[in-house]
């Protein structure tokens, strides 16, 4: 009995001391497992710090100043304003013009107009010393860059009234033609350079209310901001034939940036909304189109590729996920946000050292430079080469990624960088299937920036009314760029032409592809 107790006494005492170590065992990997999480953390605010300064400070910063944050006044002054303010006052006189500008002496685009200053020598020194009266052998000619500044005067429609001389009829008055603001007395060539100024050159309009001012036209910004609002409803029209015209083509680019409403219902003012941009299109016909939404979520970009079959370009972003599923769209990833993922990991490697980021750049470099020599080349061949010499460069890519993945902290710079990359991998190769495919999404960013660029005058939107309306006149002006037309010039034909359009035919015939430069030199000189 008494041996019996002994080895349970041994027995206890060996259950108590396996009971110590594995806890002890436990306590050192919990503190290890902490200790990690904690270097991992440390880690990642270093870098997340090294990448901040750098957005902040490096050449390439964009960002935007605490002076820069206004308003977007066309829509903030428009809400404010009443219907008396449609009228602009006009002075009795217009201030007489300012000194001209002088350019630099170079090369001028041959498309401007030329006006020839004549300077001929004076009569009493062309007597030859000879006592030979000199004849005309030649001339020099130099150019200067000379500039009208802009003039603003005023338009008298005078309406001819005919009346019968017995008095037994009602008289006749000739016709007012359509007007694009019947209730205001801006023309459609004010409210084209208007347009122009605020969205394609980013001019505010508390700035462009004092540009009139020096010219003795003084237009209340309130004024100014109810015929911007005005404008995105007449031009709304073209923007519905452009959205159609964008979903018959079978390649659409997508994405969207940020942009705060401060009175929208059941929203605090400091909540992202956001401008989602679209750009495609026939070849012959490239549309970019602006739509505002509060959302980011899903069913934006579900509303606003209803109808469209084909390929689409967008970002990692998962809300285009659902198109793919519930539309039959198939979808492309972008290389360039792969590619600046690297690069932000690469910023905080430790100078003049290289790491492994550098591998992924250079590898991905390679298929951009596949691309560049194909630029002038047709689909059928950049389809042959992109499967030649592409596919290569994605298979050692990719056996890259899977030797390196596993070696590397997943919430670092690099590990977020690789994961994103594998994430999107089958999307990622998409492109090299057919010769007419984007590697990147760098088409839609392109057509975005105009609006972020803009947005450095005027953070916030006042109303989404008011952001629809940017969306709708940002649509307009950028598609006539892309297809190759002079915003201005254009605006000034469509404000022209549109009021007394009746059918969809005649405007349709306002879009920019149905409109080539001819169309419009009339109108810039009339």
């Amino acid at each position: 009995m008494e041996a019996l107790n002994e080895a349970l006494k041994t027995l206890l005492v060996a259950q108590q001391a396996a009971c110590e170590q594995a806890a002890q065992l436990a306590y050192q990997h919990a503190v290890q497992a902490i200790r990690l999480d904690a270097h991992e953390y440390i880690v990642r605010m270093l870098e997340q710090a090294v990448l901040a300064r750098q957005r902040m400070f490096g050449a390439s910063s964009e960002q935007l100043s605490a002076q820069s944050r206004l308003f977007d006044e066309a829509e903030a002054l428009a809400q404010s304003s009443t219907e008396a303010q449609d009228l602009a006052p006009i002075a009795a006189e217009v201030l007489p013009a300012v000194k001209l500008a002088r350019g630099k002496r170079a090369p001028l685009p041959a498309q401007l107009e030329r006006v020839d200053v004549v300077h001929d020598v004076p009569e009493s020194d062309r007597t030859c010393p000879c006592g030979t009266p000199m004849v005309e052998i030649g001339q020099d000619i130099s150019e200067q860059l000379d500039i009208v500044p802009m003039q603003v005067r005023v338009l008298r429609h005078i309406r001819k009234r005919y009346g019968c001389p017995g008095s037994l009829h009602a008289p006749i008055t000739a016709d007012l033609p359509a007007q694009p603001l019947p209730k205001s007395n801006a023309s459609a060539d004010f409210l084209a350079m208007l347009i122009a100024v605020k969205f394609v050159d980013g001019l505010p309009l508390a700035r462009f209310e004092h540009v009139l001012e020096r010219h003795g036209a003084a237009v209340p910004r309130q004024t100014l901001a109810r015929w911007v609002i005005g404008c995105s409803h007449l031009l709304q029209p073209l923007h519905n034939l452009m959205r159609d015209i964008l979903l018959d083509g079978s390649l659409l680019y997508m994405d969207e940036t940020v942009v705060q409403v401060l009175k929208e219902k059941g929203r605090s003012p400091t909540s992202n909304s956001y401008m989602w941009v679209q750009t495609g299109g026939p070849p012959d016909k490239p549309v970019v189109l602006y739509d505002y939404d509060p959302s980011r979520s899903a069913k934006v970009p579900v509303r606003l590729l209803e109808g469209f079959k084909g390929y689409l370009m967008t970002d990692g972003y998962a809300g285009y996920n659902e198109v793919e599923r519930s539309q039959g769209i198939e979808r492309l990833a972008c290389w360039a946000h792969v590619r600046r993922r690297f690069v932000d990991a690469m910023r905080i490697q430790s100078k003049g050292k290289r790491g492994k980021a550098d591998e992924a750049v250079a590898l991905i470099g390679k298929l951009y430079a596949i691309e560049r020599a194909l630029k002038d080349a047709s689909i059928e061949a950049r389809y042959l080469v992109r499967q030649s010499r592409s596919v290569p460069v994605l298979a050692q890519l990719q056996a890259w990624l899977q030797k390196t993945q596993p070696l590397v902290t997943p919430k670092s710079a690099l590990g977020t960088a690789l994961a994103y990359m594998g994430d999107l991998w089958s999307r990622l190769t998409v492109y090299t299937q057919r010769g007419d495919l984007p590697i990147d999404n760098n088409r839609c960013e392109n057509a975005i920036r105009p609006f972020v660029v803009g947005r450095k005058a005027w953070l916030f939107s006042d109303t989404p009314a008011g952001a629809h309306s940017s969306a709708v006149i940002y649509s307009l002006v950028q598609t006539a760029k892309a297809n190759g037309l002079e915003p201005y010039a254009w605006l000034r034909r469509v404000m022209r032409d549109l009021p007394a359009a009746k059918t969809v035919e005649e405007v349709e015939a306002l879009l920019p592809w149905n409109l080539r430069i001819p169309d419009l030199s009339g109108h810039i000189a009339g």
